[in-house]
């Protein structure tokens, strides 16, 4: 009766491994250049691509339409280290094969495209709000992102990314606080 137990056992042990192989080698097969990698740091790299790319975009319109001068500095750091982030997502999501939004989201370009109506101090004060609350968003994610991600590559990037959201984030609500 033991003998045919852990014969069972090892037979089953045995099944999932060959499953498992076979598994890996489509996957291999499909995409011979490029990284596996999980549903989890897939999501991240998507909604890291989406939350970059506008963080540039408003930065952008910042640096021109902004009339305090720590609002527009604050916009030029926003489209100098968000480009330079928005390039290394990039790279992790090309070598992974990942596809990423050509372009932001709908929420997001609505948010954006009620920014622009905005002029002078209006406008200073909203970019700045948005920009707190789009920061503590992105800390969020990316501290849900190390923790869910099995992406070592990936998950260093989000370490060494933090504390500049960080540092953002705090310049914001100090700006934030002159603003009001």
């Amino acid at each position: 009766m033991l003998a045919t137990v852990l014969v069972a056992c090892n037979n089953e042990a045995k099944d999932s491994v060959e499953k498992a192989d076979s598994t890996n080698e489509v996957k291999q097969d499909a995409t011979p250049a490029a990284l596996q990698t999980d549903q989890e740091t897939t999501d991240f790299l998507v909604q890291a691509a989406n939350g970059g790319m506008a963080e540039v975009e408003t930065g952008k319109l910042a640096q021109t339409k902004a009339t305090h001068a720590d609002v527009k500095r604050f916009a030029s750091m926003m489209v100098m280290d968000h480009t330079d982030a928005n390039g290394k997502v990039k790279a992790f999501a090309a070598a992974r094969n990942v596809t990423l939004p050509a372009t932001v989201s709908e929420e997001k370009k609505d948010n954006a495209t009620k920014l622009a109506e905005k002029t002078g101090k209006d406008f200073d004060k909203d970019y700045m709000d948005m920009m707190v609350k789009d920061h503590k968003e992105t800390i969020d994610l990316f501290e849900k992102g190390y923790d869910k991600s099995k992406d070592a590559e990936v998950k260093t990037f989000i370490n060494n990314t933090l504390p500049k959201l960080k540092q953002h984030l705090d310049s914001a609500q100090a700006i934030q606080k002159i603003l009001k």
